[in-house]
């Protein structure tokens, strides 16, 4: 039997590289980004053509490349970042592998135009699928211009598997904006398609993302900060009365790189313990400095993963650096032993006027009359208490009397437990109030011919929803109530352009938007279904359930917005619904098309046959 291994050719071993390196074109991004900041530019410029499946083109004016370095950046491991081994534990730089040129290369179209300060001319190269078809000298400016045309032009298989161009578009925002905030003191610029979608000036850490999440964002931050021998910790918190249900603002950098990290994430969430909302995120965007000597950078494909040789360590510097600036301002208690709490003034007497005592002087007084004294203080006393009895008896009497003269006739009623309001409105009812009943605030227990059903109130609700939801938005019969004033909302550039996407759904189900803004919607008009104050919790559910994927079918778009809203508008169970609103769940219940299991897939309700209740008593 003959020899059947071989080294594989240069074009293959780099297709195969460009799996790990290249998934979409935002990995593209992200690599060009991190070259031109290696680069010491001061500027750099982004532009994108169909969310970059034609076109990724960054600019920079940083120290450019000569032409044999220019050359040499596109074959595999060439590298001016790392010489050694020992090198790996010194990184200060993004990129070290010498795989990302080489690999964009081998599923694309290349140009690269690159000059040094002193140089005349600068070089010009231009590659397709690792072949080098030109090399030769150009007139350019100070810097590198690389320009990645036709993404996967050579692998129509991967090309295939990429998503939507707004799905595209917004994961290359993701890395925009991680790249972004890591480096305030560069100015960056995104442009799609013709249309400016940021631009950011040189400015610090918090100017920086005020700048890329809006104006408002600049009162939710609490600054964090904290140095011990092996981390420093500097950046910023959100408040938690700002928490939302999506984590599209939580940002973790070491040494200016971006991570994800589960495990620093869940020293946040406890730090955060009892300040937030149920199933409210909290807001981040801590930076970290630690020696890199102490880390391992070179875990993952896409360096987005990082190993720390003391955790547990790490893990309680922040949450205890956190908790400090929480507490520091003002945002959650804290226990500061020095302070003297005796010299505190009481919050409800801190924005009173001083009154001046009055002094009253009994000018009949004789110290010597012991009899006349002791008279003359049970006197004051009895006028003293005379006093309070009657006005006390005449603010009761005034209350009584108000009463009755709004309520000549009425008869008032006190409720033993609070119920919830109408939730469907008045309809026939097939079945008889008493016979009815909730069981542990969560079931709707009801008799039917051979036994009982047990239902979920929230699941039963969902498929209800759900289904007019869908019958809405194919109809297009929703039906509006108008706000006496609009509603104003903020969100980031990320979450506006979701609802932007979104809004012919939201319209056809009862949604009225006066403008949706760069970081601002304003909402006239909203469905019967929900109340003005469930709007926004409504809205941050939706963009939490659409923040990861959105389908590329207009079907599958709309089934998970149907699924979506009918889950947050759906009532929730520890509610306790009156006998009406559980006789119209079970009517209309029935009437749907499919009762017996919620969009999700699980069960709606049980049955329990009389022959089943029969066994339990033999």
């Amino acid at each position: 039997m003959g020899d059947i291994i071989q080294l594989l050719p240069d074009h293959v071993a780099n297709q195969i590289a460009a799996g790990e390196v290249v998934q979409r074109p935002a990995s593209v991004v992200k690599e060009l980004l991190e070259n031109a900041i290696d680069a010491g530019a001061t500027q750099i410029s982004l532009v994108l053509k169909d969310a970059g499946k034609t076109l990724i083109q960054v600019s920079d004016n940083g120290k450019g490349m000569s032409a044999t370095d220019a050359r040499l950046s596109f074959e595999r491991h060439a590298t001016s970042k790392i010489k050694r081994a020992e090198d790996l534990f010194q990184l200060t730089t993004k990129g070290f592998r010498g795989e990302a040129l080489a690999s964009i290369a081998a599923i694309a179209q290349v140009e690269l135009k690159s000059k040094q300060e002193q140089d005349e001319l600068g070089t010009c190269i231009k590659i397709k699928g690792s072949e080098v078809e030109s090399q030769e000298p150009c007139v350019t400016q100070k810097g590198t211009i690389i320009g990645v045309k036709n993404l996967f032009f050579n692998i129509p298989a991967r090309r295939n598997f990429l998503k939507s161009n707004q799905v595209e578009t917004r994961h290359v925002i993701d890395e925009f904006q991680r790249v972004a905030i890591a480096h305030a003191q560069i100015g960056f610029s995104l442009h799609h398609n013709g249309n400016e979608l940021f631009n950011l000036p040189a400015t610090n850490a918090r100017q920086r993302i005020v700048h890329i999440f809006g104006s408002k964002t600049n009162e939710k931050l609490v600054p964090v900060s904290e140095e011990t021998e092996l981390i420093n910790i500097e950046g910023f918190v959100g408040k938690p009365a700002y928490a939302k249900r999506t984590r599209s603002e939580q940002f973790f950098f070491v040494n200016n790189r971006f991570i994800k990290s589960p495990y620093l994430h869940h020293a946040v969430n406890a730090a955060f313990e009892g300040l937030l909302p149920d199933k409210a995120q909290p807001s981040y965007f801590l930076f970290l400095s630690i020696d890199p000597k102490r880390i391992d950078i070179n875990i993952h494909p896409t360096k987005t993963e990082i190993k720390f040789d003391d955790e547990h360590a790490l893990y309680a510097i922040l949450r205890s650096a956190i908790k400090h600036s929480l507490g520091q301002f003002n945002v959650a208690p804290i226990l500061d032993f020095e302070r003297d709490s005796s010299l505190d003034t009481p919050y409800d007497l801190s924005k009173k006027e001083v009154q001046v005592p009055q002094i009253e002087v009994d000018r009949n007084f004789n110290p010597f009359d012991t009899e006349k004294q002791a008279a003359s203080q049970s006197a004051a006393k009895a006028m003293a208490f005379n006093r309070h009895t009657a006005k006390k008896n005449a603010a009761w009497e005034a209350l009584y009397t108000q009463i009755d003269e709004q309520l000549p006739e009425t008869k008032i009623e006190v409720e033993s437990e609070e119920v919830t309001g109408n939730l469907f409105g008045q309809q026939q009812q097939d079945l008889s109030g008493d016979s009815v009943f909730q069981l542990q605030k969560k079931y709707i227990v009801c008799p039917y011919k051979n036994g009982m059903l047990l239902l979920d109130q929230n699941r039963a609700h969902t498929r209800i929803l759900y289904e007019e939801l869908l019958r809405n938005i194919t109809v297009k019969a929703a039906v509006s109530q108008q706000l006496l004033f609009p509603l104003s909302l903020q969100y980031n550039a990320i979450e506006v352009d979701m609802l932007s996407n979104l809004r012919e759904h939201l319209e056809q189900i009862g949604f009225i938007f006066d403008s949706i803004d760069t970081s601002e919607v304003s909402i006239s008009g909203i469905p019967t279904l929900i109340n003005e104050s469930e709007v926004s919790i409504l809205l941050d559910q939706l963009l939490a359930d659409f923040e990861h994927e959105i389908p590329d079918s207009g079907f599958l778009q709309t089934d998970v917005f149907a699924k979506s809203m009918a889950r947050s508008m759906a009532v929730k169970n520890g509610s306790v619904l009156a006998k009406e609103e559980q006789l119209a769940i079970i009517n209309s219940l029935f009437a749907c098309k499919e009762p017996q299991i919620c969009p999700n897939n699980k069960k709606v309700f049980v049955r329990l046959e009389v022959e089943d209740l029969e066994k339990n008593f033999r």
